[in-house]
């Protein structure tokens, strides 16, 4: 166990987590609705810290972080745990589960990112599993690995409170944060959570570090073109310049719903590109779909097959043919 941050004690021994919006109150040896954040006698301790669950080197694109470092590796770190319920959920096993796990210390960790340097390796991605919610060590990591020149990535549901986000955001150079629908009524039935904090999450974070958006479309419960181009004139209000990844849903976890149809991904993006300038879609075969093309002039700029990647028409994040900005960082 390691002592937990952002709580506060309640009545008959109770404690109140501040970590995130669920604000569980939790009694004398329970858990919260995360699992990993449990009351020892009247304390809040973390029961995840230095637990990791998952661990590899992988593209920068799998995050997917399609303009922040393109063709570029990094080490990429996941622990038990998450804070909401998603039906869907792809690595459910870790998040909901109790799987095998290898301690590490934050020094450990970094050590490991830092040799991995001649390889290619940029830093480190706290994902699969949710990172907020091993909110603790990633703080300690996060700034060990800041302070060596690394970077650090959250791949997250961004469903965390104000004050923690503001307090990591200085160690944080990129995020992809999961917005998983435009509606609270799919937040609340499908996820156990609320789409108010994701929103508040992204307005805070995206003009402080690069950030993309990632939306699962669900079959016929968040992929009406009405959601998409909501979702589309709120990202633009903030900039039509950060990238989109609409991903194709397939049956897991507790879902069994169709995969979603072709034709209804090729459709959100045409939507949502009458707003944004970049918009990809994921678990797809279309390559194109995948590119990245000047807004501007409609050069090809980064080709992508697969997780290999080739950048061939970027000069220090400008279009080489027209001179745009792009917004591609790591050029």
């Amino acid at each position: 166990m390691h002592p937990a941050l952002y709580w506060e004690k309640a009545e008959n021994n109770k404690v109140q987590c501040r970590l995130c919006p669920q604000l569980c109150v939790i009694a004398e040896g329970r858990r919260g609705f995360c699992r990993v954040r449990a009351n020892r006698e009247g304390q809040l301790f973390t029961l995840n810290y230095g637990r990791c669950s998952s661990y590899g080197m992988d593209p920068i694109e799998k995050k997917p972080l399609y303009h922040f470092y393109p063709g570029h590796n990094i080490f990429s770190v996941g622990t038990v745990g998450c804070n909401l319920r998603c039906g869907f959920c792809q690595n459910w096993t870790i998040a909901h589960g109790d799987p095998e796990t290898v301690e590490v210390s934050p020094e450990l960790l970094v050590e490991a990112a830092a040799r991995e340097k001649t390889n290619g390796n940029i830093g480190i991605a706290y994902t699969y599993s949710e990172p907020l919610m091993w909110y603790e060590f990633v703080r300690d990591a996060a700034r060990l690995a800041h302070a060596k020149g690394l970077k650090n990535v959250l791949v997250t549901n961004g469903f965390i409170n104000p004050e923690p986000m503001e307090d990591l955001l200085p160690y944080i150079d990129a995020m992809n944060i999961d917005v998983k629908a435009f509606r609270d009524e799919y937040y609340n039935t499908t996820c156990a959570g609320e789409l108010h904090p994701v929103k508040a999450t992204v307005e805070k974070v995206f003009a402080k570090c690069h950030v993309e958006i990632t939306t699962l479309l669900v079959t016929g419960l968040n992929d009406s073109e009405e959601e998409i181009g909501e979702l589309a004139d709120w990202l633009a209000g903030l900039s039509p310049d950060i990238p989109l990844h609409l991903s194709r849903y397939f049956p897991n976890y507790k879902m069994d719903l169709p995969p979603t149809p072709l034709e209804t991904m090729e459709r959100a993006r045409e939507v949502a590109m009458r707003k944004l300038n970049y918009v990809y879609l994921g678990n797809v075969q279309d390559e194109k779909a995948r590119n990245t093309y000047c807004p501007e002039c409609g050069e090809l700029l980064i080709k992508r097959s697969g997780y290999y990647t080739e950048v061939t028409n970027l000069t220090g994040g400008k279009c080489a043919k027209c001179g745009r900005e792009t917004g591609i960082a790591g050029m």
